[in-house]
């Protein structure tokens, strides 16, 4: 398998207003936000970090996301696949995989590929 960089990065937080404030200080940009607490934060031309607002009940994580160019290029061997591509609500298609250490690493189609 073959990926093509990183998409984007994932961040879950406690406080939604709070880590897009500091996020926002550290020069980057909304380039969207949603009613429920989450939203999508982009700095030049690197990879867009999405915030998402958990319950404090919860261990907040950061998790990468890695573009690949369609659900044909499945990871073999060693990879220990956690879930198959799946349609997300957000128009793209996720696996995830684990890596040896135990980390969970999102594999990304772009919408509209396969």
């Amino acid at each position: 398998m073959t990926t093509e960089g990183i998409e984007a990065v994932l961040l879950e937080t406690h406080n939604w207003g709070k880590a897009a404030k500091f996020l926002q200080e550290l020069g980057f940009e909304v380039e969207f936000e949603t009613d429920h607490n989450s939203g999508q934060f982009r700095n030049g031309d690197g990879p867009s970090v999405f915030v998402a607002e958990i319950p404090t009940t919860q261990q907040p994580r950061t998790q990468l996301v890695l573009k690949v160019a369609g659900t044909q290029n499945r990871p073999g061997g060693e990879v220990d696949i956690v879930t198959e591509f799946e349609q997300t609500h957000y128009g793209t298609q996720e696996m995830t995989v684990r890596d040896p250490d135990g980390r969970l690493w999102s594999l990304q189609v772009p919408a509209g590929k396969q």
